[in-house]
C-alpha cells in the first residue's frame, strides 16, 4: 500500500509514517508526507483525542528528530505527564526532554506534575521524573524541587539514588547556592556497595567541590577515607562479570574516585598524605598490557603529578610515563608526552631519565608525537647536557621529513643560541644547520650569527673557510648563500691566505679567481631572489678593493645587471661601476671592513621585538623626529607598505630622522645585508630614502578591498577616503597641505566638537579641552562610533602628526567596538604644538580593525580642527 497517496489519520502507527518517510525519493516529497502528518496530528490535537495521544507525541518526537518544527506539540508532553498510568508518562516525559529544554516559558507548567511524581509510590514513575528533571532542569525548578531531590537521595532503591546523585549534579550547577544541602547526603551515600551509586555520588562531590569552597573544605573531613575505602575494594576485588573489563574491575569507577582526590589533595597536605599509600598501591598493582588498565594508570599518574605528593611517589609516576613512551599505541605515547611535559616543572631529574626514550619519540612516524617529543626536548636541555642533545638533533635533521624540517631546524637554533657558552662550537652547529636546512632558517636567526662573527675577530678566518666550504658542497640553501657570501665579501683576504688557523683546522687554498667564483655562481643561482642578488653585488664590490687584479672580472659582472628590471639591483650596479670605474682613489677607505656591529644592542633589539610578537598585551611605543606616538591597546607596529624604507633595520624605541645617512655599526649591516629589498618591477615603484618612522607607521601599501570597504586610500578633503585600486602603492606627503597661513584666533575661544572622520563603517568624534595658561597644549577626547551591523574586534587607532607638534596617545578604553552604534570607544590625546600661533594643527590618523577575522585598514588625514589650536 502507499501510504502517501492516502490520507494521513491521528491512528497511523509510528512504524507507518516511518517507512513513508524513508520510501521519499526527494526531500520535497518527505516534506510532503511530513506536512501531511504534522496536519493529521494538529488535528487530533484539536478534537482532543486521547486514544492516540502517546502516539502521536511518539511522531512528533521523530519527526522533531529530523529537524522539523513541532512546538505545537508541546502541552500534549504535559497532558501525557499529568496522566496517571506509567505508559502514558514515559511517552510524556520523553518528548519533554525532547521537545521543551530549560528556556521555554512553557516549562513552569510541569513543576507541579515533576513535584508530585517525584513524591509518588511507584518507583520508576519517580525514576522518570528525575531524568526529566536532571535533564531539563532550570534554576527555578532547581530552586522549588531541590528538596525532594534532596529526600530521595536517602531512599532504599539504590537507582532511584543513583538517578537521584544526577540530578542534584544538575540542581547544584544551576544553583550553586544549593552546594551545602547535598553535602551530608553525598558523604553519607560513599559508603554505598552498589557501584552505580558510588559512581554517581563521587561525581556528585567532584562537582559539589567545584560549586563551594565550603563542600570542598567539608569532603576533605568526611569522605577522604571512603574514597581509600572503595579505591581499596575495587582494586583488590575478585572477578565480577557484571564490572569485569579487559580483566579490570570497573575502571570507570577507578577513574571518578582518581579525579575526586585529584581535587581534594590539591594544594592540602593532609589530605595527599592519607591518599599517598593507595595511590602507589593503585600505580604498581595495574595491568598495562590492556587498555583499561593504561587509562587506570594514566588517571592515577594525572592525581600524583596534581596533590602534595612525596618525592617518591612522583618519581614512580614519571616512570610509569616513561613506559608509556615504549608502548606501541599512539594515544598512550601522545598522552604521555603531555604529562611529561608537565611533570618537568614539578621534577625535572625524574624526566631527564627518559632523555633517550623521548629522543627516540622525536623520530617517529606521526608527526603529532614528533612535534610534540620535540617541544618537550627543548625543555629538557639545560647546560649539561645541551652538546649531545644537540647532536642528535642535528643527526636527525638530515634524515627528517620535509614538513618536520622547519620546526626542528627553528628549536635547534633556539638552543644553540640559548645555552651556547663557546662560540667555536656555536659557530659548527649553525653552519652544519645552515648547510642542511638553510632554506628553513629564519632571517633574525643568520642576522645574529653575522653579528657574532663580526665581534670574533679571531674566529672569523675560520668562519669565512668553512662558509666557503660548505658552499661549494652545498649551495641551494638560501641563508647559507647569504652569510657566506657575506663574509667572503668582508673577510675574503682571510679566506685566500688562510689567515688566523686554528689548530682543529687543514690549510685550504683558495684563489682570489676561486672566491670571485663563489660570488658569481651565487648571483647567478639566485637570479629571483632580489636580497641575495643585492648582497652579491655589495661582496663583489668589497673584493674588488681587496683584490685589485679582480677588479676587471667584478666590474664586468656588476655591469651585467645595469639593465636589471629590478630598479634596486639596476641602481646598485650603476653606483658600483661608477665606483670601480671613476674613484679609485677613495675606493679603499669606502669599502674598508665594517666596524664591529653592536651585539649587545642588536641582541636587546631582538628580544624586545620577539616579546611584543608573542605577547599584544604590552604597548609598543614608537617615537618621531619632534613628537612621540605610543601605539594603544598594546598592539606591535604594523609591517611597512611596500614604499617604506627598504633598509631600516632601526628599533622602534629610537628616533629616525631623515638627515644624513648615521654611520652606526648596525646602519653598516642595514646596507650591506640589504633586508627587506621589494622588487619593484612588481611594487610599481622606487624606495624611498628619506621615509622617517612616520612616514613608516603611516605608508599606503597595497591592502586588499574586502566586502565594499576601503583598504587602501588617499587622503582629500577632511574625513573623505578615497579608494584606490588593489595593488597600487601611493605616496603621501605627510605634510601636504598642513601649514596655511591664515592668522589664529584667541586662544580662550570655546572649540566645539568636530566628526573628524567618518566612512561607511566607523566615525570618529574630537571634543577639546586646553588648560589655562598653556595655549599650546590641548587634550583631546576622542570617540569612535560603528556604523556597521557587525561588532569590529582589535580596534586600534594611531596618529601621526608634523615634526612641531608632539603628540601623546593614552590607551583606547577596549580594542571591541560593538555594533550598530550600541556603544563606543574612547581615546585621549595629549598635542603640544610647538609653533601655536603660527600653523594650525594637522594630523594623519590610521583605524585597523578586524571584521568577522578579516582584517581592515582605514586612514584620513584631519586638518579641519578649530582655528587656535
Amino acid at each position: 500500500m502507499d501510504l502517501s497517496l492516502n490520507p494521513f489519520s491521528s491512528g497511523t502507527r509510528l512504524r507507518d509514517m516511518i517507512r513513508a518517510i524513508r520510501a521519499s525519493k526527494t526531500a520535497a516529497e518527505e516534506r510532503a508526507v511530513v506536512r501531511r502528518e504534522c496536519a493529521a496530528i494538529r488535528a487530533a490535537i484539536s478534537d482532543n483525542d486521547q486514544d492516540y495521544r502517546h502516539r502521536n507525541m511518539a511522531k512528533l518526537m521523530f519527526i522533531h528528530m529530523l529537524g522539523y518544527p513541532t512546538h505545537f506539540g508541546q502541552m500534549e508532553c504535559l497532558k501525557l505527564i499529568a496522566a496517571s498510568g506509567f505508559p502514558e508518562k514515559r511517552i510524556g516525559y520523553l518528548g519533554l526532554t525532547l521537545l521543551l529544554d530549560e528556556r521555554q516559558e512553557v516549562l513552569m507548567l510541569v513543576t507541579n506534575s515533576l513535584k508530585q511524581d517525584l513524591n509518588h509510590s511507584n518507583q520508576f514513575i519517580v525514576g522518570l521524573a528525575l531524568c526529566a528533571l536532571g535533564n531539563i532542569c532550570s534554576a527555578e525548578m532547581a530552586r522549588d524541587l531541590a528538596p525532594e531531590v534532596e529526600r530521595l537521595l536517602q531512599t532504599r532503591d539504590p537507582n532511584t539514588k543513583k538517578k537521584a546523585a544526577l540530578c542534584s549534579i544538575r540542581i547544584v550547577r544551576k544553583v550553586p547556592d544549593l552546594a551545602e544541602n547535598f553535602m551530608g547526603s553525598a558523604a553519607s551515600l560513599l559508603k554505598e556497595k552498589h557501584h552505580g551509586v558510588l559512581i554517581s555520588v563521587v561525581q556528585l562531590c567532584t562537582e559539589l567541590c567545584k560549586a563551594s569552597r565550603e563542600a570542598l573544605e567539608y569532603l576533605r573531613k568526611h569522605s577522604v577515607e571512603g574514597l581509600v575505602r572503595i579505591l581499596r575494594d575495587v582494586s583488590n576485588s575478585s572477578y565480577a562479570p557484571e564490572y569485569d573489563i579487559a580483566g579490570i574491575t570497573d575502571p570507570f569507577l577507578h577513574i571518578r574516585v582518581l579525579r575526586l582526590m585529584r581535587t581534594l589533595g590539591q594544594g592540602d597536605a593532609d589530605c595527599s598524605e592519607h591518599v599517598n599509600d593507595i595511590l602507589a598501591q593503585v600505580a604498581t598493582k595495574t595491568e598495562s598490557n590492556k587498555n583499561a588498565g593504561n587509562a587506570i594508570l594514566y588517571e592515577c599518574v594525572e592525581t600524583i603529578m596534581g596533590i602534595e605528593a612525596t618525592s617518591g611517589l612522583r618519581v614512580l609516576a614519571i616512570n610509569i610515563l616513561g613506559r608509556f613512551l615504549s608502548n606501541r599505541d599512539n594515544n598512550i605515547r601522545y598522552v604521555a608526552l603531555n604529562m611529561l611535559m608537565k611533570a618537568m616543572a614539578v621534577d625535572t631529574l625524574a624526566v631527564q631519565r627518559h632523555r633517550v626514550t623521548i629522543l627516540e619519540c622525536v623520530k617517529d612516524a606521526d608527526v603529532s608525537i614528533r612535534k610534540r617529543a620535540l617541544e618537550l626536548v627543548y625543555l629538557l636541555v639545560n647546560d649539561m647536557n645541551v652538546k649531545p642533545l644537540t647532536k642528535e638533533l642535528v643527526d636527525y635533521l638530515e634524515v627528517s621529513d620535509d614538513d618536520f624540517k622547519e620546526d626542528l631546524t627553528a628549536k635547534i637554533c633556539s638552543i644553540v643560541e640559548k645555552f651556547s657558552q663557546d662560540k667555536l662550537w656555536y659557530l659548527d652547529q649553525m653552519f652544519k644547520v645552515l648547510t642542511l636546512t638553510g632554506n628553513f632558517v629564519k632571517d633574525d636567526v643568520w642576522h645574529a650569527l653575522i653579528v657574532l662573527i663580526s665581534n670574533a675577530p679571531e674566529l672569523q678566518g675560520y668562519s669565512v673557510r668553512s662558509l666557503y666550504k660548505a658552499l661549494q658542497a652545498s649551495g641551494t640553501q638560501e641563508s647559507l648563500v647569504r652569510v657566506a657570501v657575506w663574509c667572503i665579501g668582508e673577510y675574503g683576504e682571510m679566506l685566500v691566505n688562510n689567515i688566523s688557523m686554528l689548530d682543529v683546522e687543514e690549510p685550504i687554498t683558495v684563489t682570489e679567481s676561486d672566491a670571485v667564483d663563489a660570488l658569481e655562481l651565487a648571483l647567478k643561482r639566485y637570479s629571483v631572489d632580489v636580497t641575495t642578488r643585492a648582497m652579491c653585488l655589495v661582496a663583489l664590490l668589497k673584493l674588488s678593493s681587496r683584490f685589485p687584479q679582480t677588479s676587471k672580472r667584478i666590474q664586468a659582472i656588476v655591469v651585467q645587471n645595469k639593465g636589471n628590471t629590478v630598479l634596486e639591483l639596476q641602481q646598485r650596479s650603476i653606483e658600483f661601476n661608477s665606483i670601480i670605474q671613476r674613484h679609485q682613489s677613495i675606493k679603499s677607505s669606502l669599502l674598508e671592513r665594517m666596524p664591529v656591529l653592536d651585539e649587545a644592542s642588536y641582541l636587546l633589539k631582538r628580544a624586545a621585538s620577539s616579546q611584543a610578537t608573542v605577547s599584544l598585551t604590552k604597548s609598543a611605543p614608537s617615537a618621531a623626529s619632534g613628537g612621540s606616538l605610543k601605539v594603544p591597546n598594546g598592539a606591535v607596529k604594523p609591517p611597512p607598505a611596500p614604499l617604506a624604507d627598504l633598509l631600516d633595520l632601526s628599533s622602534d624605541d629610537a628616533p629616525v630622522t631623515t638627515s644624513a645617512p648615521s654611520t652606526a655599526p648596525n646602519d653598516f649591516l642595514q646596507d650591506l645585508l640589504g633586508i627587506g629589498l621589494i622588487d619593484t618591477s612588481t611594487a610599481g615603484g622606487a624606495p624611498s630614502a628619506s621615509t622617517d618612522i612616520l612616514m613608516d607607521l603611516l605608508s599606503i601599501g597595497s591592502y586588499p578591498v574586502q566586502n565594499g570597504l576601503p583598504a587602501t586610500s588617499n587622503i582629500g578633503s577632511p574625513g573623505q577616503v578615497t579608494k584606490h585600486a588593489p595593488g597600487t602603492p601611493q605616496v603621501i606627503d605627510l605634510l601636504e597641505g598642513l601649514s596655511p597661513s591664515t592668522p589664529l584666533p584667541d586662544v580662550n575661544a570655546a572649540y566645539p566638537s568636530i566628526t573628524a572622520f567618518q566612512s561607511a563603517t566607523l566615525k570618529m568624534t574630537f571634543n577639546f579641552k586646553k588648560q589655562p595658561g598653556k595655549p599650546q597644549e590641548t587634550t583631546m577626547h576622542a570617540s569612535f562610533t560603528n556604523l556597521t551591523s557587525v561588532t569590529l574586534t582589535n580596534f586600534m587607532f594611531q596618529a601621526a602628526v608634523p615634526k612641531f607638534i608632539q603628540l601623546r596617545l593614552d590607551p583606547a578604553s577596549s580594542s571591541t567596538l560593538p555594533a550598530s552604534g550600541n556603544g563606543s570607544i574612547t581615546q585621549s590625546l595629549s598635542v603640544t604644538n610647538n609653533q601655536h600661533g603660527q600653523k594650525p594643527l594637522a594630523m594623519r590618523i590610521r583605524i585597523s580593525y578586524k571584521v568577522n577575522g578579516e582584517d581592515r585598514l582605514e586612514q584620513g588625514q584631519i586638518s579641519n580642527f578649530p582655528a587656535g589650536l
